[in-house]
């Protein structure tokens, strides 16, 4: 089952936008209909995207905040008719606006946590539309099921939880089906948020893991859209990650967001070491940014915990005072030290481990047999399935035993509450608690020690009452593994799974000084208190703003089928070099320069066999046959390579090891063009190249006449890196008085002599005709790394010194849609080809005698 709209979609989808005045008027939803289709993962429907190059004429920004489910309660009215609706105080969703610009308009996509009948959905997204600015994304139930309970609950959060299915009972093999429903919701998701879009004025702010290929249903429609993602889960290790069948399909689809945020470091290294692995992706981190390069644009990472609602928990503090909740807690508990734990019933909480440790702390510390309790908060499970049936099995099991074995009359050393509790005796249980006890195996975020370190600080404005009497002080026990743990320096840390060193944990807790306990409370709340929901959603925000403020200055297109989906930015100026255009400019003109790459240009990357085949061969000696052609290849490879590949063309110019030889047919003798010929700077450098290789495995050297090169494209990718930039430093270091240069480049290290580039080849080129008197009137300069960047840098410097006329037509192209200095590209080599093709058609063979003399250095 499918969700559509009988919204018209064609004008978004075409790019037709209506002409909106200085006010923003928004249309109604229609109703939202459920009929029968088919679910595919992501089909190809008229998914053009939309590139408009005019701004809206409304200034006014607004975001729209898209998460799984909306932050308002829904419920039945009277007799069973009808709906009322109010907002969830507790939903983060809804607390993250303190953060935001107060000018600004938030909108709400999401699900209800209750089913609607489809006769019914008209009038409730009309009502919460026009109430609640809220926009309902309607789930068929068996989709919803598969959506959230599948794959969700079954795939991911297990999954980002460390938890593997070794076996068809322990988490689930992997359901394509599941994965379909998943892709399904998500464009569920998707056409609720086209239908109330402004595609250049609103932000897109999506949030957590069950919208995680939401980005690329939007980036197809608009792909300036203005849009970040926040993980409020755990990241995986790459070794956990990319045992998922779809990982790849996920990691792009994160892509095609702006910005996406992580709690911890830890994470978001995590990811990076995804894209990294299965990508190829690598992240560069400028003036405390980091940021992700991909087809020209640039995603920045975002590292920022989740903070607490102050105003919320100090409102509920006040009234658990006005209701004697607190005076209630410290009555019934006279005379016992609380450790207290908050818990979702789940899996990877841990509650059990906690429970051991409280055992072994009355074993091995008898002293606190009869005073020491754990009041333990269990909130009710969101998932379901033979796991979590386990783990309530072994909780219940381990209260009964641990109870009989310590309890006696009027004393029960475990006090566990398993039913939905208010926020308010919440507060109540964290202002008694001499410790609060953390130990998920596995968490995101985890605010319960935040909330209570809000708590014990008190109200200050309430000195009479009970929640600020006493001094301020709280202890903490942690688990290394939730999000948390990082920012609160003066907790007591532990591995869960250690339960006996926690127990020792617990009972350094309750046992410290009071003096120790203030301090540590003072710096956890300073930290708290300042950072908190507000002060994230703020944050975030900025970062957005900043990541997508160049989003309509540069050209956008859309590339690539299903989730290979992705947005190529570039350069407005930047364009397909058009071999129509070319031609006619070709036939008119009449002295040519042609420079070509060889790798990467000529000839593709992946081939195994890099001898030109015949018709590389035959357009190169047809483009030679016209005398007014001057062309060269410009290769980094060794010159015996490029004199036997290219022996059949006699006229042929070649510029080989970046150009340090250059002959300009095979009848010249091959030239030093390097400043000098000494090379004794290698056996300094070859050792150092020596000693990496042999640590990295993967990696080797290659030697050349001029130059050494490092390769580590087979290294593991991180470690390879890393090495890259170690013997970087080291090769500068101790070459930093040779007359060479030590490059950097795609899984390369380069050392090569001073003054020696492509640049300096072309240079040489435009420079020989110029003297000739055949200044160059038709410049074509192709190349698809960095190496070639040198060639199209120089040719405006050629122009400005009047080497090359300022009405010289010069087509610099680069093989492949990425940023470069150069103004046009082609896609690959086999359009390279094509190009050359047209161009050795267009030539005039007969202008070419053997008489006439050719241009000579």
């Amino acid at each position: 089952m499918m969700s559509r709209s009988y919204t018209n979609l064609l004008d978004l989808a075409s790019g037709n936008f209506p002409v909106m005045g200085p006010v923003r008027e928004r249309k109604r939803l229609t109703r939202v209909m459920t009929v029968p289709g088919v679910v595919s993962e992501l089909d190809d429907d008229q998914a053009n995207s939309v590139n408009s190059d005019v701004h809206s004429s409304v200034n006014q920004d607004r975001i729209i905040i898209v998460a799984n489910q909306l932050p308002v309660k829904a419920k039945r009215g009277p007799d069973n008719k009808g709906w009322s609706f109010n907002w969830d105080d507790y939903s983060l969703l809804l607390q993250l606006k303190d953060g935001l610009p107060e000018e600004m308009e938030v909108l709400y996509v999401g699900s209800l946590k209750i089913d609607v009948d489809i006769n019914e959905q008209d009038e409730v997204s009309s009502v919460l539309l026009e109430k609640f600015k809220c926009v309902p994304a309607f789930l068929p139930p068996e989709i919803f099921n598969k959506f959230y309970h599948g794959f969700c609950k079954q795939h991911l959060w297990s999954l980002f939880h460390y938890m593997l299915p070794y076996s068809a009972n322990h988490g689930g093999r992997f359901d394509r089906s599941l994965w379909e429903a998943y892709v399904a919701a998500n464009k569920i998701f998707s056409q609720r948020v086209i239908e109330v879009i402004n595609p250049e004025d609103d932000y897109i702010w999506i949030h957590d893991y069950h919208l995680m290929v939401l980005p690329t249903f939007l980036r197809r429609r608009f792909n300036r859209l203005r849009m970040g993602f926040f993980l409020h889960s755990p990241f995986p290790s790459s070794e956990i990650y990319r045992t998922l069948p779809v990982r790849e399909e996920i990691l792009k689809a994160l892509l095609n967001s702006d910005l996406i945020g992580f709690h911890t470091f830890d994470y978001a290294r995590h990811f990076l070491s995804c894209c990294s692995r299965m990508l190829g992706l690598e992240y560069q981190s400028k003036r405390g940014y980091i940021g992700l390069e991909y087809y020209g644009r640039t995603i920045g990472i975002k590292i920022m915990p989740v903070g607490v609602h102050m105003e919320q928990i100090e409102s509920a503090l006040r009234v658990a005072d006005k209701e004697s909740r607190i005076h209630e807690f410290k009555q019934k508990f006279d005379g016992k030290t609380v450790l207290l734990g908050v818990d979702d019933m789940d899996v990877f909480k841990g509650v059990n481990l906690k429970l051991l440790a409280m055992e072994q702390m009355l074993k091995q510390h008898p002293k606190w047999q009869g005073r020491a309790v754990l009041v333990q908060i269990t909130n009710p499970a969101r998932g379901r399935g033979k796991d979590l049936e386990d783990t309530q099995a072994e909780i219940q099991a381990s209260c009964k035993r641990i109870n009989e074995m310590f309890g006696k009359p009027g004393y029960e050393p475990i006090v566990f509450i398993d039913r939905p509790i208010s926020l308010t005796e919440r507060v109540a249980y964290y202002t008694i608690a001499e410790c609060v006890v953390v130990t998920a195996v596995r968490d995101g975020m985890n605010l319960t020690p935040y909330e209570y370190i809000a708590c014990r600080q008190g109200v200050s404005e309430s000195a009479s009452s009970s929640v600020s009497n006493g001094p301020k002080k709280s202890m903490l026990v942690v688990s290394e593994f939730i999000g948390c743990s990082p920012s609160l320096s003066g907790a007591i840390r532990v591995n869960p799974w250690n339960f006996e060193a926690t127990a020792e944990a617990m009972n350094e807790a309750i046992s410290m000084a009071d003096a120790e306990k203030q301090l540590q409370h003072e710096k956890h709340y300073r930290y708290v208190s300042s950072h908190d929901v507000a002060f994230w959603s703020r944050s975030f925000f900025q970062d957005m703003e900043r990541t997508c403020k160049d989003h309509f200055r540069r050209r956008c297109w859309g590339i690539g089928l299903s989730f290979g989906f992705r947005v190529v930015a570039l350069d407005p100026n930047f364009r397909k070099l058009s071999i129509d255009h070319i031609e006619s400019v070709y036939v008119r003109s009449k002295n040519r320069a042609i420079l070509l790459d060889y790798d990467g240009t000529v000839m593709p990357q992946t081939s195994h066999n890099k001898t030109p085949n015949a018709e590389v061969i035959s357009i190169v000696n047809r483009l030679l046959g016209d005398t007014k052609n001057t062309v060269f290849v410009v290769s980094g490879r060794g010159k015996e390579s490029l004199d036997k590949w290219f022996s059949p063309c006699k006229k042929l110019g070649i510029a080989a090891e970046h150009g340090y030889f250059m002959r300009w047919s095979s009848d010249d003798k091959w030239e030093v063009c390097g400043p000098n010929s000494e090379f004794g700077w290698k056996q300094i450098a070859e050792p150092v190249m020596r000693l990496y290789t042999e640590a990295t495995d993967g990696s080797s050297i290659e030697t050349k006449e001029s130059a050494l090169v490092w390769h580590h494209r087979d290294a593991d990718p991180s470690f390879g890196s890393s090495q890259a930039k170690e013997m970087l430093d080291h090769l500068e270091s101790v070459l930093a008085n040779e007359p060479v240069t030590v490059k950097s480049g795609q899984f390369i290290i380069d050392v090569k002599p001073q003054g020696v580039s492509k640049g300096v080849v072309a240079e040489k080129v435009f420079t020989t005709m110029a003297e000739s008197g055949k200044q160059a009137d038709f410049v074509l300069c192709i190349g698809d790394d960095r190496s070639d960047e040198e060639m199209f840098e120089i040719i405006s410097s050629a122009i400005s010194s009047g080497i090359l006329s300022s009405n010289t037509s010069v087509f610099a192209c680069t093989v492949g849609q990425k940023p470069s200095k150069a103004k046009y590209y082609l896609d690959d080599p086999a359009e390279v080809i094509n190009m050359l093709k047209a161009l050795a058609d267009a030539s005039d063979p007969g202008s070419f005698t053997d008489t006439e003399s050719d241009i000579s250095l």
